[in-house]
C-alpha cells in the first residue's frame, strides 16, 4: 500500500482542514481546471459552482487546456474557453462534503472556511491492451488522479 502525503506544506491543524481523493479514475485535465476555478472561494459558493456545472447552466472556464475548446457565454473573469466536466465535478462535490465533515469533526465554523489550496496530481497509469484487427493490438494507458484541498479557518473580526 503506497503512503501518500499532502501537496500543501504550511499546514496548522488548528485553522487547516484538508481532505483528498486518491487513484481516482477522472481526467486530469478537467481536474486541473475545476481546481483553478474553486481555489479561493469558500466551500458553499465552491459547491453552488460545481452543482451548476453537473447541471449545465455555469460552464468552468479552461485556461490552460483550452486547444479546439468552443467559447461558452456564461463564463466570467475574462475566460472564454469552456467544458461541463461532469464526472469530475460530482467527484468534486464528494470531496467538498468529505472536507466539511472532516471541519465538523475539528469544530470548525463552516461559514468562515476558505480553500487555500487544491492539488491535481497524476496517479497510477493503467497499461493495457486493445485488440486491433488482423491480429495487431494497439496500447491503451488510463491515468488516475489524485485530488487535495485544503481549507483554511478564517480569523473572526
Amino acid at each position: 500500500m503506497p503512503k501518500f502525503s499532502y501537496a500543501f506544506q504550511s499546514f496548522d491543524k488548528a485553522r487547516h482542514v484538508r481532505a483528498a481523493l486518491r487513484e481516482k479514475d477522472i481526467s486530469h485535465k478537467h481536474s486541473r481546471e475545476i481546481a483553478v476555478a474553486i481555489n479561493g472561494m469558500s466551500i458553499d459558493k465552491a459547491r453552488a459552482f460545481l452543482e451548476n456545472v453537473v447541471a449545465h447552466e455555469i460552464a468552468v472556464p479552461y485556461r490552460r487546456y483550452n486547444n479546439e475548446v468552443a467559447h461558452r457565454s456564461n463564463i466570467r473573469d475574462g475566460f472564454f474557453a469552456g467544458r461541463y466536466p461532469q464526472k469530475a465535478a460530482k467527484e468534486f462535490i464528494r470531496l467538498l462534503d468529505n472536507l466539511e465533515s472532516n471541519a465538523e469533526y475539528k469544530g470548525m465554523d463552516l461559514d468562515r472556511l476558505r480553500i487555500v489550496s487544491v492539488a491535481v496530481h497524476m496517479g497510477t497509469k493503467l497499461k493495457r491492451f486493445q485488440p486491433r484487427a488482423m491480429g495487431r493490438s494497439s496500447p491503451r494507458f488510463n491515468t488516475l488522479v489524485h485530488v487535495e484541498i485544503v481549507a483554511r479557518e478564517a480569523s473572526s473580526q
